[in-house]
């Protein structure tokens, strides 16, 4: 394979990746600011983050995000915080995946601290069962 196929060969395949992230499904509740903090890792499956808030205080970032299932059945979902710095490089070690249901027509939130002052920007990463 040439240099030139090579290079078209990644080309096609990186954009294949980014349409592929630009297609997660997030739920219609989603407000699209909230939806650009989110990682989802396959549908949403009517788990909805409909407010997140994010606060400095001492320096130190802090996220509060409200997970509603807009669904009549429960919902198993893993969730993390990646936190990122001022160039979008990863601050830390990153938090390990929790576990959380969401009852039918339910609410919760989830709540993360950065873990140092470097931290300027989350994404929420989130994989929800589907049943």
């Amino acid at each position: 394979m040439s240099h030139r196929n090579l290079w078209a060969a990644v080309s096609i395949a990186a954009l294949t990746f980014v349409g592929a992230a630009a297609a997660q499904q997030h739920d219609p509740a989603t407000p699209p600011m909230v939806a650009s903090k989110v990682a989802l890792r396959g549908e949403a499956n009517n788990i909805a983050i409909t407010e997140m808030r994010l606060v400095r205080k001492n320096d130190i970032l802090t996220v509060q995000a409200d997970l509603q299932n807009t669904g009549r059945s429960d919902r198993t979902m893993f969730y993390r915080f990646k936190w990122l710095d001022n160039v979008g490089n990863q601050v830390g070690d990153g938090e390990s995946w929790k576990q959380l249901t969401v009852l039918g027509l339910g609410q919760q939130t989830v709540k993360s601290v950065a873990p140092t002052s470097a931290a300027v920007d989350l994404r929420l990463e989130m994989n929800v069962e589907p049943r």
